[in-house]
């Protein structure tokens, strides 16, 4: 089958930063090459251990160096300061929206650096959304963060059932109801405490309340300190499609305190790297080759190669958030295996499988399409079932998924444009992605038949 033509295509590598744009008759294409190249010098046994050097290149795109100098310069200065005066100083990694700015904090213990969070609370007013995991484990200790040396402050909470399952309308509604009750004002700041679906909600709720309100993220799972709490994307699921309902709506700040992952299931936290290793899938062959390296002490909960992957990937989800934060086009890169994966998720039911563990296989598939069209070889395709076995993530679809189904879902998918399914492939050497319309359906066609049944 002849391929589409392409209205919109991104290649995106970690090379230098250039961007082109052309444009003919029949295509108009965006090429965006990576800054990033982080050179790691030995395996993991602490961070005195690890020689890094980050390599950014000139880029054509003035806000990328910006970005660039900001993460780079934060990042050194507070883990210097860190080792001459106090262990628990945090990382402070920068997301650079201009006026809208706000810092990742991350360390060990900072849940007990009560600065940190009340510094970014406005009002005197505040609601902390949780669920019922997390809240007999840190909801206290957040408020007593919120409050103390604060008498002013007061602190309200609304705790959620927990699961993917919960995200939904009915439930955000608890959020609306907590809130009014407790005749919050324009001034509140809502606090997110728990992983992804907790983070999303909260964030869609404050988005909407009172058309916008301050909120905070403390993210408490691998994948929301990797991913989810980073970028502004807020919202729910519907039951044709998931997170089809929400809103770009940034943070204060995001505080990940290391600590909380003491909690966190086994099963969680290989759920959370799944997104850890496509950041070196996409735009960082170097941090990939480091994952290699350590993922047993990643899966071991070395605090120290846990918090280096932590803020390797979000290093890079902000830059990708400060260049493209609506989705334009360069952002919707992070989402390789998504597609696939969020047809697993919609047509298994929601919280059947981790997020995590449905785009682990999202992105086997998508790196057995991208060879399927010739873009990589096949020493890349061993290499992420290899890594993700490693990582106890599945690399095969539920046996209940059909054909039908993933096309079923994936036409309704928020990358689909004019009718065209746009997907995240990787092409070249490692640490190369495209987002494209323009490739052979055929492939796709042979990716679905040998992974599922007809």
């Amino acid at each position: 089958m002849a391929s589409t033509a392409n209205p919109f295509a991104i290649s995106l590598s970690s090379k230098p930063t250039s961007l082109r744009k052309t444009n003919n008759s029949s295509d108009s294409s965006l090429r965006v090459q990576s800054p990033n190249s982080v050179s790691l010098r030995s395996s993991f046994v602490s961070p005195s251990s690890i020689e890094l050097s980050l390599n950014r290149g000139v880029s054509s795109v003035s806000s990328a160096s910006r970005v660039r100098s900001r993460i780079c310069a934060s990042s050194a200065q507070v883990m210097e300061s860190a080792a001459k005066t106090d262990f628990n100083a945090p990382t402070i990694v920068d997301v650079d929206l201009g006026n809208r700015s706000y810092p990742i904090y991350i360390g060990s213990g900072l849940l007990d650096q009560p600065h940190l969070l009340q510094k970014h609370v406005h009002g005197k007013r505040v609601l902390v959304v949780t669920n019922s995991t997390v809240a007999p484990l840190y909801l206290d200790k957040v408020v007593e963060a919120l409050t103390k040396g604060n008498p002013n402050v007061s602190v309200e909470s609304v705790i959620l059932p927990d699961g993917e399952k919960y995200k939904d309308m009915d439930t955000l509604v608890k959020v609306f109801d907590k809130a009014i009750e407790s005749r919050l004002d324009r001034r509140c700041t809502f606090v997110a405490l728990g992983g992804g679906v907790i983070g999303d909600m909260c964030g869609y709720a404050a988005a909407s309340f009172l058309r916008g309100v301050n909120f905070i993220q403390i993210p408490t799972t691998v994948m929301a300190q990797v991913d989810s709490s980073v970028g502004g994307k807020t919202g729910i699921n519907h039951r044709l499609g998931k997170n089809l309902i929400g809103a770009f709506y940034q943070p204060q700040c995001v505080l990940i305190d290391t600590d909380t992952l003491n909690t966190l299931p086994d099963r969680e936290l290989g759920s959370g790297l799944a997104e850890v290793i496509k950041y070196g899938l996409i735009r960082d062959a170097e941090f990939f080759e480091w994952q290699e390296k350590n993922m047993e002490a990643l899966m071991a909960r070395d605090p120290s190669a846990l918090t280096y992957a932590i803020k390797r990937s979000c290093e890079n989800k902000a830059e990708v958030v400060s260049l493209d934060e609506k989705e334009g086009g360069l952002r919707a890169t992070l989402n390789l295996g998504h597609t696939f994966g969020h047809a697993i998720e919609t047509s298994f039911g929601y919280g059947q499988w981790l997020h995590g563990e449905a785009v682990a296989v999202g992105m086997v598939m998508a790196v057995d399409m991208s060879h399927r069209l010739g873009w990589i070889d096949d020493s890349i395709v061993k290499r992420v079932h290899n890594i993700l076995q490693r990582a106890k993530l599945p690399t095969t679809p539920p046996e209940m998924m059909t054909v039908e189904m993933f096309k079923s879902v994936m036409a309704v998918d928020k990358k689909v444009a004019d009718g065209l399914l746009r997907l995240i492939l990787l092409k070249g050497p490692l640490g190369n992605c495209v987002f494209t319309g323009d490739y052979d359906r055929k492939a796709l066609d042979e990716t679905l038949r040998a992974f599922v049944k007809s």
